[in-house]
Parts: structure tokens; C-alpha cells; sequence
């Protein structure tokens, strides 16, 4: 089979397509024929470099939408041909620990397409229970753009953000996949939403998409533009994947008992914190990553309902790839970039 995949860590001229064998599923395995893919930052983490072992060479892709191609031993009530979308999420709900009815994820928990071999070939192989029958009325393409950016929006928003009507939340990153989904969501649960982001172009996508009040980065330093628009009320709940450079910015603009839901770092790991305000004003400071199988399905029951839609920013082939590498890295995408199978 055919698939996009790296033999070490680099830049995105490290990516190549190449034929490699057709995997086999195994015990309580299912084989997928792709039908499309896409693409988020955490493929590009992944190809840089982590500190964690994964499958050499690699295959990238943790979105997976396609057809049921074969089934291994065990499997059953799942048909050939059959319609899906998987969960990325691997090993979540195996956690055992002292605190029973935890809604944390099992300490070997992995990611389909960084610990794992992906979606960017022809075939993958994933355990069956993690597919989402996909209805008719739903594409693959639409399938592929939502899986990991609407659960990990969903858990972040609903799961530990606990968002609730009327309250006012502040979205950063605005342009991508994540926070594309987070504005629908947030806005349906009823909040007041202002998003971070930047360029007119991406304000105007964003309000189209249901956010009340846009912020252009480009267009002042965010910590003048997030003091001005949330003003001495401040907003109950950040949602946040920048990191380094703004957590100064977000503490101050949290009110009294406001929560931080930290999902990535894109400018870096190591803020600085005045723990005053975080005291004094009774903050919560949370971490999320991915969703729980309930969440991914109440995610995705949302997409499949018509009620959110991912942004499709451009499709590719898997022979263009490593240009979707490229083009995320220079930051100009607004939404998914989809990688068609097919």
C-alpha cells in the first residue's frame, strides 16, 4: 500500500511516500481502507520530535475515516464495508487506579498516529472498539476534519471547563482546528465567546462561525486587546493552546473563580506565573488533552446532527503530504487541512 511516512525526525523534508506492507488487524482489531485523513499540530510535534518511543518509520495521522476492509479474531457485530470514523483516543478507559469514577484517562493512554502507526496510507489498522459508525448523510472528509479537534474541544470546554450558560468565555488561536470547533460549541451552550486570533479575514470566519467578539492580534499587543474587550468582569473561562507567551494576559483576564483549560503550547511550555492572582482570586488552573469514548461520541453526535461543522481550510493528496506539513507550519490555515485517501 501507499503510504506518507518518515524515517526520522525533521522538518517536513523528512516526509516521503513510499510502498509498505498491508497491515494485518489482530485480536479485536479491525482493518480500515482510508478514505481520508487530516491533519493537526500534533502531527507536526510528532515529526519533529518527542520524548517517546513510536513505530519507525512512521505514519503519521490521527484522524481516520474509511471503510471496514477486514476484521481479526474476536470481532464481532462489526460488518465489511461498513462506514466509519475512529476514535484517536487508545487505551482510555483502561484506568484501574484508586480513584474509581475518575473521568482521567488510563496512564498508558496513546494516540492513534503519534504512538501508533496513523491514517496517511492506504489501510490502518485500529482496534474496533473505537469505531463510530459514520451515517450516509455525513462525509468522509467531514468525518476526517472532526475527530481529534471535536472531542478534544468538547472535553475541554464541557468536561473540565464546565462552561454553563451565560457565562463568558475566551477562546485562543482562534484559526485552528480546535478552537474552530470550541467557538460553535461554546456559543450553542449558550456563552459569550471572544476569540483571539489573527488577520480581519479570520475575525470574519470566526464570527460567522458564532463568535461574539473577535480579537486581531495583528492589530494591537493581545494583552491591550484582551484588557479592553473583556474589561473589570474579566471572562469565567479561558480556553487555551498558545501557552508561554499569553498566561500572564489570561490569568489577569479570568474573573473571581474563573478556570484555565490549558491544551497546548504552541510558543512554549514554561510561562510565568504570578501565583497572586491565581490565590487571590481563587483561580483553577486545568489541563485537558483528547476525550473519553463519551466524549468523542457526544462530540461527534454533534457533527453528525448538523449542529457543529469542522473548517475544511484545503485538501490534499497523499502525495502532498509533506506540503500540508509545510503549510501548517507557516500558521496560514484556518481550520483542517484534509488528506484524501480515495
Amino acid at each position: 500500500m501507499k503510504a506518507a511516512l518518515f524515517h526520522e525526525h525533521g522538518d517536513p523534508g523528512v516526509i516521503e511516500v513510499a510502498d509498505v506492507p498491508i497491515p494485518e488487524p489482530g485480536a479485536g482489531q479491525v482493518r480500515v481502507r482510508v478514505k481520508a485523513s487530516s491533519l493537526n499540530h500534533l502531527d507536526l510535534w510528532v515529526r519533529r520530535g518527542l520524548p517517546i518511543e513510536i513505530p519507525m518509520p512512521h505514519i503519521g495521522g490521527s484522524d481516520i475515516a474509511g471503510e471496514v476492509d477486514a476484521v481479526g479474531v474476536g470481532v464481532q457485530g462489526v460488518g465489511l464495508g461498513t462506514r466509519v470514523v475512529v476514535d484517536p483516543s487508545l487505551d482510555w478507559e483502561w484506568y484501574e487506579g484508586v480513584r474509581r469514577g475518575s473521568d482521567l484517562p488510563n496512564p498508558r493512554f496513546r494516540v492513534l498516529g503519534e504512538h501508533t502507526q496513523g491514517g496517511f496510507a492506504e489501510y490502518a489498522v485500529v482496534p474496533a472498539q473505537n469505531l463510530l459508525q459514520l451515517p450516509d448523510r455525513v462525509s468522509f472528509r467531514t468525518a476526517a476534519a472532526a475527530g481529534l479537534v471535536s472531542v478534544t474541544a468538547w472535553r475541554g470546554l464541557m468536561t473540565r471547563g464546565t462552561l454553563r450558560t451565560g457565562e463568558r468565555v475566551l477562546i485562543t488561536g482562534g484559526s485552528g482546528g480546535v478552537s474552530t470547533m470550541a467557538v460553535q460549541m461554546a456559543r450553542q451552550a449558550g456563552a459569550h465567546v471572544f476569540v483571539l486570533t489573527s488577520g480581519s479575514e479570520n475575525c470574519r470566519r470566526l464570527e460567522e462561525l458564532g463568535a461574539d467578539v473577535t480579537l486581531d492580534r495583528l492589530m494591537d499587543e493581545p494583552k491591550e486587546l484582551i484588557r479592553e474587550a473583556t474589561g473589570a468582569r474579566g471572562v469565567d473561562l479561558v480556553l487555551d493552546s498558545v501557552g508561554e507567551v499569553l498566561w500572564g494576559t489570561l490569568i489577569r483576564a479570568l474573573a473571581p473563580g474563573g478556570r484555565l483549560v490549558t491544551y497546548g503550547a504552541t510558543t512554549g511550555p514554561e510561562p510565568t506565573l504570578d501565583l497572586r492572582h491565581v490565590f487571590w482570586k481563587q483561580l483553577s488552573i486545568l489541563g485537558t488533552t483528547m476525550g473519553s469514548p463519551a466524549e468523542f461520541r457526544a462530540a461527534m453526535e454533534r457533527v453528525f446532527g448538523g449542529n457543529v461543522r469542522p473548517v475544511v481550510h484545503s485538501e490534499v493528496s497523499l502525495d502532498e503530504v509533506r506540503q500540508a506539513h509545510e503549510l501548517l507550519e507557516e500558521g496560514n490555515v484556518f481550520g483542517k487541512v484534509v488528506v484524501r485517501v480515495d
